[in-house]
């Protein structure tokens, strides 16, 4: 269940593919990609920069794919992140996983993401036309991943 965290971006389709192998038991893919919008909080975004904890980063989005795979019955799962300067339109992070079903992919995959928004390690700062600011948490991002608490 790969893990990267790179300045270089992703190739969408040849990750899908990639991670299906022509493996017969996948009979369902979900995946999700972020991208960096050109407005935040009612500014215009120009760039953004996403810092990380080398190691540290790697450790927890594979804590969080092993979270998913105790809750539900899934085969594989990737998540690439993006760090480094951003630019609006530029893909941030890829989340994908397969399985036999579409429901469990689906709700893993969600879950990932999720957990990745509020317990991965990274810092993001944004130049708007009112200057460069560190981005805090989102009380919504928050909530989406409280609803997974068992």
């Amino acid at each position: 269940m790969p893990v990267r965290v790179q300045e270089a971006d992703f190739d969408v389709g040849a990750e899908l593919t990639a991670l299906r192998q022509g493996d017969p038991r996948i009979g369902a893919l979900a995946s999700f990609v972020g991208l960096v919008r050109d407005v935040n909080d009612g500014s215009g975004v120009s760039e953004m920069t996403l810092e990380h904890y080398p190691g540290m980063t790697e450790k927890a989005l594979t804590a969080i794919i092993g979270e998913a795979s105790r809750r539900w019955a899934i085969i594989d799962a990737l998540v690439i992140h993006r760090v480094g300067r951003l630019l609006p339109t530029d893909q941030i992070v890829l989340v994908a996983v397969t399985g036999a079903h579409r429901g469990e992919v689906f709700a893993a995959c969600q879950f990932i993401m999720d957990y990745l928004k509020t317990r991965a390690p990274f810092w993001k700062r944004e130049v708007t036309s009112e200057g460069a600011r560190w981005v805090d948490a989102r009380e919504a991002d928050d909530q989406a991943a409280d609803r997974w608490h068992d």
